[in-house]
């Protein structure tokens, strides 16, 4: 739980920076090549929130490899050749590289020249998937472990790595890696879209936030279909080699032919909990869940949940997944909502769709957090796939007030952090009303910040 909580607040902000780093390249290039006013101010504001979600990113992230050690310390002692090195990596090539030209970009427009300006933002973009990646090869060998044997040292059995090609490029990397960058930038196009939204219905002919609408609605229209298409072969891969999970998935609990539940109902307390076909009001279709396991055959043979000793907490991987894949088709439609109005050009006009992606604007967070949870969730009991359990991984010293104490501590701690965050971004918003000269009757100017003087 106290892994848990802390990744899923770090995973906003590391999301934050892959996602946003499409829109600052090209704000910045079309800002550096056009001289437009619109296009200069979307760059200096939402640089200023990657800045600020680096931060924040870095503060929540840092935890975590002191969490490997102190609460992990069997795993990282067996698996720790094979995920040292792409830690490091993410450390020293990607980390370093985005902080170093994320400061070029705050600091340096009227100190360095056009085309190194332009660079940095495509290097700080570069930074952040190249962050994701190595994390995301860790994460995709302990999904799909290969390249290792297993050795015995100091009387305990390790991971020697003997393939670094085969370790760093498992199975799982290529699935994971589109559906997670994808995801991120899906997540962050709504937060802009909302963002947008909010200032377009505050100020209808606001040529820089109309603009910024149209792109994020531009590239909703592909990035979520995509999502769905690609999400459809990915969850064939995890049948394929992560039966278990696709079983907890679909709450498939009988080996045998699979229906696919497009709608899910619990009828009682006991179905929230321990979700069952006879506990469940759904509406499905026959044997399409083994169609889509065999990828083409409604026959098929789809393992079920019985055949394990010990299973995932289906309950959290059949909900989220089902919550992840209702938000993607929420996704595809405001997109075809959005890109109907840009054919017709009456997107500003539409004060319903402004709201509707108000609205929306928190979702592609709930839809990443959820398909996360079925990820690392539905890999228990396993915290490396058939190699190491999770109960086998921990410290057998941390007592359970150790880690109780330190889980509220860390839950205040990054509720702290998400409230600053999102004050200063309400800050932001603010500001830029003001800018747009945009102020409600009964407002007296952009609020301050406590600790930030009028020269500052």
């Amino acid at each position: 739980m106290q892994f848990g909580w802390t990744i899923t607040v770090h995973i906003l902000f590391a999301a934050l920076s892959i996602g946003l780093a499409p829109f600052i390249i090209y704000f910045t290039w079309k800002d550096v090549r056009h001289d437009e006013p619109a296009y200069t101010r979307l760059r200096e504001f939402w640089i200023k929130v990657f800045a600020v979600g680096f931060v924040m990113g870095t503060v929540t992230g840092i935890p975590m490899s002191f969490q490997f050690g102190t609460n992990f310390p069997v795993f990282s002692e067996v698996s720790g050749e094979l995920i040292g090195g792409p830690l490091a990596f993410e450390a020293k090539m990607a980390f370093f590289l985005e902080a170093v030209f994320l400061g070029v970009l705050l600091f340096g427009r009227e100190r360095v020249s056009d085309r190194t300006y332009v660079l940095s933002s495509v290097l700080t973009g570069v930074g952040a998937w190249l962050s994701g990646f190595w994390i995301l090869v860790v994460n995709a060998w302990m999904q799909t472990p290969r390249g290792f044997e297993l050795v015995e040292r100091n009387g305990m059995e390790v991971a020697q790595l003997t393939d670094p090609v085969a370790a760093f490029l498992t199975p799982r990397l290529p699935w994971m890696y589109v559906h997670m960058m994808n995801a991120s930038v899906i997540s962050v196009t709504l937060v802009v879209a909302g963002i947008s939204a909010y200032f377009v219905w505050r100020k209808r002919d606001s040529k820089a936030w109309n603009t910024a609408l149209r792109m994020a609605i531009v590239l909703l229209l592909i990035t979520a279909p995509l999502q769905a298409i690609h999400g459809d072969a990915y969850g064939r891969h995890v049948a394929d080699t992560q039966e278990q999970k696709f079983a907890a998935m679909e709450a498939h609990y009988d080996t045998g032919q699979a229906d696919l539940h497009l709608i899910a109902i619990p009828t009682s307390l006991d179905a929230m909990t321990d979700p069952r076909t006879d506990n469940l009001y759904t509406i499905s279709l026959p044997a399409v869940g083994s169609f889509l396991a065999s990828g083409g055959d409604f026959s098929a043979e789809v393992v079920g949940l019985h055949e394990y000793d010990d299973n995932p907490p289906v309950a959290l991987v059949f909900w989220s997944f089902r919550l992840m894949v209702g938000l993607g088709f929420l996704f595809i439609g405001l997109a075809l909502w959005g890109g109907n109005l840009l054919r017709k050009g009456a997107v500003a006009d539409r004060t319903r769709y402004l709201q509707a992606m108000m609205l929306a604007s928190p979702l592609g967070y709930v839809a990443l957090l959820t398909g996360w949870y079925v990820t690392e969730i539905g890999r228990q009991p396993w915290v490396v796939q058939d190699v190491l359990k999770t109960s086998d991984a921990v410290s057998q010293s941390l007592t359970a007030a150790e880690a109780t104490g330190t889980l509220v501590a860390f839950v205040l701690l990054y509720i702290a952090l998400l409230t600053a965050f999102g004050y200063v971004l309400k800050w932001l918003i603010a500001s830029e009303l003001e800018r747009m000269g945009v102020r409600d009757p009964d407002e007296a100017g952009r609020p301050q910040l406590p600790w930030v003087s009028d020269d500052d």
